[in-house]
């Protein structure tokens, strides 16, 4: 049941109460005076008056109560009205009220603790802690990261956010975008001294890569789904829609075939290899509509065994298309896998060692290695970051109760390069609570708008803070123009009228100015930022020193020695040390032939 406070009805309207007990007196003196009619009463009023205030107590006569209740009553009605028609002056702020934030206004959001914090600026940190004391103070970690080229996303955001592992409290786990592999090779060995597993995936140079199937993450017939569908989305090409029908039955084979390796291959045959043979071993007679491939074959067997079978049901989708029409699906889907011709690439995926699903585990750097120029391998790293996203939230859901014990952040250096990663505008609204986030790495805000559509204004209303390095983008400049708000200034205008006589006039009033404007914007200074943080006033500052930071000594920036060496790392070649104890086992192959 609601409580009703008292208090809150009570004190306002005490004053009016006791107006009207002594306005009793008005219904007391009337009561007295001399006189048997009104106008003989009204003669005698003041005999009434003097009367009625012999005792300074209110008169509790029900006709006398009457009168108080009617004059309370009334005056209470007449102050109702009066403010509700009362003009409403904003002193300072008739234009606008926007202003710069300050120290106090950042505050709240802090982490006493430096190493407890997400570096933002140079004065401006927030918590890490999801779930703070006070819960107004709560915001998510998704961060969306504005600059043009040359404005230092990199030096001034990313890497000072790497250096932020040394928190025992908010342990964390970093995935990260890496164009041309600098930021590995400058940060790893300092992440590697802090007690991170690192994991790279190289889209450059295979053969400085870990190995990444993507087959080895599926466990059921949804995730057969959303491979094919990461598949289809980041390999259409620029600007290709392509017809409906061809990519619905694209997809319906691939999802045929994948379930078909998925169920009934060997566990080292289950990669795109596998999927590539397939396809190329489906051979179709346009003259020959009862032929059957090897592929036919395989599946006829299997309906046998299993008429019910997921992949058998796809299968028979597909197979209800015309030679000449399956002809068509089959040059299509060779196109789209194209490179994995690529002996090199079929090596990556051959097996998989990136152990996506173990990041929220224990403290783990992956490093996605992509080229700046050629986005041709680029779907690969989409599709990671889709089974990323997929594992750790099932992973938080099944087994942790809802939140991963290793907070993973996602550094998406040039997300607008990596290609589209299927329903982001949902995932960033929802992995939160699961102790994951995205920060998202732009060089223009309409990147987003390109790659994502109407969806790229839900993204971006679930960053809870925005940074804005510098460029000269107008949609991104008159958006944040617009966002940033109104001032209200004072303005003094001086005039001189000359003719017989010489008078002069002054004028003082009041104008709303742009925080800052677009042309302002545009001429940002090297080292300032903008800082906008749901729910406070924006910051302008200064960029973060990244030599000020205690791990920048760890840096191959500072040393060249810390230089994180690829190949040595990635080398299988076991190399015992002296006086190592170790098991040696002999195996005779003839044995067991």
């Amino acid at each position: 049941m609601k409580q009703v406070n008292l208090k809150k009805y009570l004190l306002p309207n005490l004053p009016y109460v006791l107006i009207a007990l002594y306005a009793t007196k008005l219904g007391q003196a009337w009561r007295l005076a001399p006189g048997a009619d009104a106008s003989a009463k009204l003669l005698g009023l003041l005999d009434g008056f003097a009367a009625a205030f012999q005792s300074a107590l209110p008169s509790f006569h029900p006709l006398d109560l009457l009168v108080g209740l009617c004059c309370g009553a009334a005056l209470r009605l007449a102050v109702y009205i009066k403010g509700k028609n009362a003009k409403k002056y904003c002193k300072g702020a008739e234009y606008g009220s926007a202003r710069w934030g300050t120290k106090e206004d950042i505050r709240p959001f802090m982490d006493p603790i430096f190493e407890n914090n997400v570096i933002l600026t140079a004065t401006e940190f927030l918590t890490m802690n999801n779930r703070p004391k006070d819960p107004k103070t709560a915001r998510n970690k998704n961060f969306l990261i504005i600059g043009g080229s040359g404005s230092g996303k990199t030096r001034f955001v990313l890497k000072p956010n790497l250096m932020q592992c040394d928190s025992e409290k908010y342990p964390c786990s970093f995935v990260v975008t890496d164009p041309k592999g600098s930021v590995v090779i400058e940060c790893g060995k300092m992440l590697r001294r802090k007690g991170y597993r690192i994991k790279i995936m190289n889209t450059i140079n295979f053969k400085k890569s870990h190995h990444y199937n993507p087959f080895a993450y599926i466990h059921s017939e949804k995730d057969i789904l959303k491979l094919v569908n990461c598949l289809m989305v980041n390999t259409k090409g620029e600007g290709k829609s392509g017809d409906d029908f061809w990519q619905k039955a694209e997809t319906l084979l691939y999802t045929a075939l994948i379930g078909y390796i998925h169920y009934e291959a060997p566990v080292e045959e289950q990669n795109f290899a596998t999927l590539l043979e397939f396809i190329n071993a489906m051979e179709v007679r346009e003259d020959d509509e009862e032929f059957k491939n090897p592929v036919d074959l395989m599946f006829d067997e299997l309906k046998e065994r299993d008429p019910g079978h997921f992949a058998v049901r796809q299968y028979a989708k597909y197979k209800l298309a015309a030679g000449k029409t399956a002809k068509s699906i089959l040059v299509s889907c060779g196109a789209r896998l194209a490179p994995f011709d690529i002996g090199e690439l079929r090596e990556l995926t051959a097996y998989d060692e990136l152990e996506l699903d173990t990041l929220g585990d224990r403290k783990t750097a992956l490093f996605f290695i992509m080229s700046d120029t050629d986005d041709t391998f680029n779907f690969l790293i989409s599709m990671a970051y889709t089974q990323l996203f997929n594992l750790l939230c099932e992973k938080a859901d099944d087994v942790y109760g809802g939140r991963l014990p290793v907070h993973v952040r996602c550094l998406i250096d040039e997300a607008a390069n990596i290609g589209q990663i299927p329903r982001l505008e949902k995932l960033v609204a929802t992995i939160r609570s699961r102790e994951i986030s995205a920060c998202l790495f732009l060089q223009a805000q309409s990147q987003l708008k390109a790659l994502y559509k109407d969806n790229a204004d839900t993204i971006i209303g679930n960053m809870d803070a925005r940074l804005f390095l510098g460029g000269s983008e107008p949609t991104t400049l008159k958006e944040l123009s617009a966002a940033l708000g109104k001032e209200t200034i004072d303005t003094f205008n001086t005039g001189e009228s000359r003719g017989r006589e010489l008078s002069h006039s002054i004028n003082y009033q009041k104008l709303g100015k742009d925080l800052a404007s677009v042309d302002e914007l545009a001429v940002l200074d090297g080292g300032k930022c903008i800082l906008q943080l749901r729910g406070v006033r924006p910051f302008l500052s200064n960029k973060y020193d990244i030599t000020k930071h205690p791990n920048y000594i760890y840096l191959a920036d500072y040393d060249e020695k810390n230089t994180f060496d690829i190949e040595r790392f990635l080398s299988t070649r076991l190399k015992l040390k002296a006086n190592e104890v170790c098991d040696v086992y002999e195996i005779d192959a003839a044995d067991e032939e």
